[in-house]
């Protein structure tokens, strides 16, 4: 049986004084990958930041396996604070991830040197490990910037809209190594993206932050949620538009969302009975 390595309950989290999302639970397993969709200002980015430890939440419970508090987190923020112009090869950027588990300033073993070059490998970006940082593509940065991450923790990555920038092929070359990382490494694997697309085709769960509510279960369940979320939005408009009462809208989406939770809980017994 799996074991969760992160476990949310009824989380409430803040930044800089303002609430940007209540009520937030999910589990995230050993060898998992979640991916975290959203419309802005729902909370995402801030709830990776809870995870690093970055930030603290305002209320509810956030736990962490112990072993990723000594083996580290893998993470990939939106922007990154090596800036373009530093004057670092690819090679050392990678290597700056093993910072807090072998390395010694720019001191590095034979045992980081070597994860950094399998993790380059694994990226496909070997032939630019003396490249020039600053002289890389948009796509050529982000995996090296990701292969920095996995250097950093081989039990979970922290994605923070990896793609955001790049070209379709780029993108589409960035999942595709994700993907490699989850499945042949079995490191989890927490996204946040706008991509709800990509998130049906990569993820095993879905965390969906809105405003009000979240939602969190399988690609399948999602699938469900929203689909009822869709419904009851046709019924509210049909409704109002005859000048109707709202409850039976109302009535109906709280319906679907108590049967969503009800399915998510059966098939997370029905994971539990059968591991």
């Amino acid at each position: 049986m799996s074991l969760n390595i992160i476990e949310a309950r009824d989380l409430t989290l803040a930044y800089e004084g303002v609430t940007a999302a209540e009520g937030v639970s999910f589990t995230l397993e050993e060898g998992d990958y979640l991916c975290v969709v959203g419309e802005n200002g729902s909370g995402k980015s801030t709830l990776l930041k809870a995870v690093t430890g970055e930030l603290k939440p305002a209320g509810g419970t956030l736990t962490l396996a112990p072993e990723l508090r000594k083996q580290g987190i893998g993470y990939l923020p939106q922007q990154s604070k090596i800036q373009r112009d530093f004057p670092a090869s690819a090679r050392e950027v990678v290597l700056s991830g093993c910072v807090g588990r072998e390395g010694r300033g720019f001191l590095w073993g034979g045992e980081a040197r070597k994860k950094a070059a399998d993790a380059m490998e694994l990226l496909g970006i070997s032939d630019l490990a003396e490249r020039t940082f600053g002289d890389l593509s948009g796509g050529q940065r982000q995996r090296a910037l990701l292969a920095r991450a996995v250097c950093a923790s081989d039990r979970l990555l922290l994605l923070d809209e990896p793609v955001t920038g790049l070209d379709p092929e780029a993108a589409h070359s960035m999942y595709e190594a994700i993907r490699r990382i989850n499945r042949e490494r079995g490191c989890a694997v927490m996204m946040v993206t706008h991509d709800v697309g990509c998130a049906l085709r990569e993820a095993r769960n879905v965390l969906s932050m809105c405003r009000g509510h979240s939602f969190f279960g399988t690609v399948a369940a999602y699938e469900r949620h929203e689909r009822l979320d869709e419904a009851a939005d046709e019924i509210l408009h049909h409704h109002s538009h005859e000048g109707h009462s709202a409850f039976a809208a109302s009535f109906a989406r709280e319906l679907g969302r108590d049967h969503l939770r009800t399915s998510a809980s059966g098939e997370a017994d029905g994971k539990g009975e059968g591991a």
